[in-house]
């Protein structure tokens, strides 16, 4: 290792010493840190989505403290160390990577290979936790939701278990559509937010047939409306309106509907 992972690793143990550490590390557990690993490995996808390297190699030494951090708690408990999650990652890649790695490997279907290596680990942690080793088994629950369906609606297309075109999903999405406005109709909201759930599913499948990323693309349109509910901020402050709960002059829905379409035709101008 690196002088600098040495130390990194070392600063950990001293944050987490139970007589002179840090008391707020030495109180953390694996459930505790579990949220902020999740939002350090966001925080990457952000930086690379902006570009900004300064910012993401910044974002990335966050990650990899919480990696550290886990190896710590883990070796306090004698379970496996921060070497043991390299060895561990290295011996995975060496063995998904037989035409890199064995003379002997042959121009195998590269695809097919790395498939049936991430299979036979599957079944091997299915046995070990006493799983029946099923397809959608080790599909990970904390994932965000749009992205396990994702991954769950990939995994059953492996076996055939799948739309044959886009139309085909998007006639799906039409009858979720006509199924939750039903439930809506009957005012039975329970009803309905099972039915909107599964309207959200079937969205997922259509984006996955397009090779659109479902999680991209919500985010694209998160900053999309970001831009144009900012553009409807600044119209209304430059009249002497700003938005805001105590504003007699208020818009209504009406007018704060017209310029968000100036704010899209604005936008569609740039292009």
């Amino acid at each position: 290792m690196t002088e600098n992972l040495h130390r990194l690793i070392h600063i950990m143990a001293r944050l987490r010493d139970p007589r002179t550490g840090c008391p707020w590390d030495i109180e953390q557990t694996f459930a505790t840190i579990a949220p902020y690993t999740i939002e350090e490995a966001y925080e990457v996808a952000d930086a690379i989505a902006r570009d900004d390297m300064a910012d993401l190699r910044d974002e990335l030494g966050d990650l990899l403290l919480q990696v550290v951090f886990h190896a710590r708690m883990a070796e306090e408990q004698h379970d496996f160390t921060f070497d043991d999650i390299a060895a561990a990652i290295a011996d995975k890649l060496v063995r998904r990577h037989p035409h890199v790695f064995e003379a002997d490997a042959g121009t195998q279907d590269l695809r097919v290979t790395w498939e049936n290596q991430k299979a036979a680990e599957r079944a091997a942690k299915a046995e070990k936790r006493g799983h029946t080793g099923g397809i959608l088994d080790d599909v990970p629950l904390p994932l965000p939701a749009l992205t396990r369906a994702e991954k769950l609606q990939k995994r059953a297309a492996r076996v055939g278990f799948d739309w044959s075109n886009p139309l085909a999903v998007l006639d799906k999405v039409e009858e979720e559509i006509a199924e939750l406005r039903t439930e809506i109709e009957n005012n039975d909201t329970e009803r309905a937010a099972g039915e909107l759930g599964d309207l959200l599913f079937a969205l997922v499948n259509l984006g996955r047939h397009l090779d659109a990323d479902p999680e991209a693309a919500l985010r694209a349109t998160n900053e999309k409306f970001i831009s144009r509910f900012r553009y409807i901020e600044q119209h209304l402050a430059a009249a002497g309106r700003p938005l805001g709960a105590n504003n007699e002059r208020h818009p209504n829905l009406e007018e704060l509907e017209q310029i968000w379409q100036e704010a899209k035709s604005k936008e569609a101008a740039k292009y």
